[in-house]
């Protein structure tokens, strides 16, 4: 049986801001084995997945007590992790709370995180701002974010100005599964994204972001990956891809393990 310790708000805070840059600049600091520190090869650096579930409710995943589906990839992250009881989002809505999260700073601080959802007025993540993945890009990491952006559009910003080495995903807020467009069929609102570049390929859009993130583990070196669903556990949902609007797709279903 696990000792359950208590750790203060300001404790944990203080902890992950500290946290997020150590665990990228650990294996270039010191050796993590005997073999590295006799031989004097570089030592490597763990890979870290952050996974973002936009709108995930408190008791969206089995493991925090949804009865009506169950999450057992989810659930076992968990019960080999650590799992939050009393904590809460920066933010209500997506914007913020991503924001908040690549900077580490409180959204407000910024004119972008002020802005839900994000209108014709060109405000996005400033490109000087320093972020998880530009910090972690410094520590020699490659970096890759896979799914929602929705932090400003091009030409000024956007994942490969604010850090990230590749970008595959959407850029606006919500995209159809089907047609990869923010509007209707018949509108000129496609959004689906190879880096810069505009692409259009075939496919449920669950699936092919699913597919690009396994490939992307299975192949890279160490790396940040993100993975940002919306909304999540909802019609379909899964913590490696989904996006799209309320009410379309088929019934939730759990990422593609790897």
């Amino acid at each position: 049986m696990r000792e359950h310790t208590q750790v203060s708000r300001r404790d944990l805070l203080r902890g992950m801001a500290a946290g997020s840059l150590a665990l990228a600049t650990f294996g270039a600091a010191r050796p993590s084995t005997a073999a590295a520190q006799t031989s004097g090869a570089a030592p490597s650096k763990p890979n870290i997945l952050f996974i973002l579930a936009d709108d995930l409710g408190y008791a969206d995943v089995s493991c925090y007590g949804r009865r009506d589906f169950s999450t057992p990839n989810i659930d076992r992250l968990a019960a080999d992790g650590l799992r939050f009881l009393q904590a809460y989002a920066n933010a209500a809505v997506c914007t913020p709370s991503r924001v908040a999260l690549i900077t580490g700073r409180y959204q407000y601080r910024l004119a972008v995180g002020l802005e839900e959802p994000l209108t014709t007025r060109q405000v996005g993540l400033p490109p000087a701002h320093p972020t998880l993945p530009s910090l972690l890009k410094r520590a020699g990491y490659q970096t890759t974010l896979i799914g929602k952006w929705h932090l400003g559009t091009l030409p000024d910003f956007g994942p490969l100005q604010s850090g990230y080495d590749h970008f595959y995903g959407f850029r606006g807020g919500a995209l159809d599964y089907y047609t990869h467009k923010a509007g209707p069929p018949a509108t000129n609102t496609a959004d689906l994204w190879e880096d810069d570049v505009p692409i259009q390929q075939m496919g449920y859009l669950t699936d092919l972001l699913g597919r690009r993130a396994v490939e992307v583990v299975h192949t890279s070196g160490p790396i940040r990956l993100p993975l940002p669903p919306q909304p999540a556990l909802q019609r379909p949902a899964l913590a490696l891809g989904s996006a799209g609007r309320r009410g379309r797709g088929t019934a939730p279903h759990e990422a593609i393990p790897f």
